[in-house]
């Protein structure tokens, strides 16, 4: 974990809330001048603690109008075949989230699809026959009540 003073997690709560925000804007919003902001921020990009900048895309508006949570079990828990699944995962661009997990299930996956026959279709033909998949168990979101990336900042 990084040290991080009360300038730097304002700098954090500012980018996470608005990541296209101005330097000279961020620097105003934190009481600081605009050419040690940078320094600041520069400096929490290249610690890791800022991994990237993206944009918050209506996932409807372009046509995923389903989302759903896949509950997947493995035949084998081995690091190996563990590591061929996660990298199976990583290739297809409808599973936005892969993680593995402690207890029975082996992995959680959230998915998007257009709609339920394409779903059922990268179902069937993608995640299913992926390396060493034993079960696959589907629930498809009704509606979110809440989604907020990032972490709380304190």
């Amino acid at each position: 974990m990084i040290n991080l003073d009360e300038i730097d997690r304002r700098l954090l709560a500012e980018l996470q809330a608005e990541g296209r925000i101005t330097n000279v804007e961020l620097a105003q919003r934190v009481g600081l001048t605009a050419p040690p902001c940078l320094r600041r921020v520069r400096s929490l990009e290249e610690a890791g603690v800022i991994q990237g900048y993206h944009a918050d895309l209506d996932a409807s508006k372009l046509g995923f109008t389903i989302t759903v949570f896949a509950l997947v079990s493995l035949k084998s828990q081995a690091e190996e075949s563990l590591r061929a699944f996660e990298d199976h995962m990583k290739g297809l661009p409808e599973v936005r989230e892969c993680h593995m997990l402690n207890g029975e299930i082996d992995f959680i996956l959230k998915i998007v699809s257009r709609d339920l026959q394409s779903f059922q279709e990268f179902l069937t033909s993608k995640l299913t026959p992926a390396p060493n998949v034993d079960s696959v168990k589907t629930s498809l979101t009704i509606r979110t009540a809440k989604n907020v990336p990032g972490v709380p900042i304190e």
